[in-house]
């Protein structure tokens, strides 16, 4: 069994000092510091941004919505409150590594109004994951997954009774490779590249073949951890122009770095970038249909709605 861990990065530094780092969710949100609103997830904001899961009757946890991760994930707070042993092994591909790791036989799972069942979930250890656990594409293929950034709440919904496209001022098409939603209409800085929308990474990660074709200067080093618990090294520069479809974001910080993750869905030597959250805020909404493979935008207020939609401002610009 081969599992895409997604990206799950929860450090990229020296993202930091520019206000575009997040850190994980505390191991134990009733126990986080008086300073915890310096944080990326308060408890309030930690309970919006994850969504309830019940498992074999017991719960509820606390798991991440991952749209870059294939598999769902459970951590060794769920195998011991359910007394559940390994039942197998897989390869795991995440961000900056693979590794073989055990997997767990998960006989119900509930969340959303939809349970599931007969799922063969990777087990990683909960301080490289932030939350209980992470809803992989596997649980996500007929639902939306809504990003509300005004709010600060992500939820997922079936896809049928969401309301179709209505609401959403962009919508933009989507392949599907291996369950990945793939935009292809996308350009960085006029290199044609692959788009993947990750709900799991904090930032935006771009594969070498995509730096070799651009003309940016790289201003640093960064690291971040996986999944895994692998410290990814790689050098930060900056796209000045990123269109997708309508869209055109300028001065994009990526890291950029080889990734195993993208290697598997294809993207070894092809242009690809994975678009974490940092860069995503400066939208109200998003919105990814997995039913009918569209990602629906709504731009903040202060945008002019008139022909192609810019924002002309580094694409981090939204707090929590």
């Amino acid at each position: 069994m081969l599992a895409l861990a997604g990206a799950t990065l929860f450090s990229l530094s020296p993202l930091a000092a520019h206000g575009q780092q997040s850190d994980p969710a505390p191991e134990n949100p009733d126990s986080a510091p008086d300073d915890a609103i310096d944080v990326a997830f308060d408890r309030d904001r930690y309970e919006r941004m994850t969504v309830p899961v019940s498992i074999d009757g017991q719960g509820p946890y606390r798991f991440f919505i991952d749209t870059g991760a294939q598999a769902t994930v459970v951590t060794s707070r769920i195998t011991s409150d359910l007394e559940l042993e390994p039942s197998g092994r897989a390869l795991l591909v995440a961000m900056g590594s693979e590794r073989m790791v055990d997997t767990i036989a998960i006989d119900r799972l509930e969340f959303a109004d939809r349970t599931l069942s007969g799922l063969t979930s990777p087990l990683l250890e909960r301080k490289h994951v932030g939350a209980d656990g992470i809803l992989g594409l596997d649980t996500l293929q007929d639902m939306r997954v809504l990003i509300d950034f005004a709010e600060q709440r992500m939820t997922v919904m079936d896809a049928e009774r969401a309301g179709g496209r209505t609401g959403y001022e962009i919508v933009v098409r989507a392949r599907e490779r291996l369950g990945q939603m793939i935009i292809t209409n996308a350009k960085l800085d006029g290199v044609k590249i692959a788009v993947i929308i990750d709900t799991g990474a904090q930032n935006s990660v771009g594969n070498l073949a995509l730096l070799s074709r651009l003309r940016a200067r790289e201003r640093a080093t960064f690291s971040a951890t996986d999944v895994n618990g692998f410290q990814l090294v790689g050098n930060i520069a900056y796209g000045k122009r990123l269109q997708i479809d309508q869209i055109t974001l300028e001065n994009i910080p990526i890291g950029f770095a080889d990734s195993p993750a993208l290697e598997a869905l294809g993207f070894g030597d092809k242009p690809a970038l994975i678009l974490g959250m940092g860069n995503l805020r400066v939208f109200q909404r998003i919105a990814i249909d997995f039913a009918s493979r569209r990602v629906m935008f709504d731009l903040p207020d202060n945008v002019l709605r008139e022909g192609l939609m810019k924002f002309n401002q580094r694409a981090t610009r939204i707090g929590g």
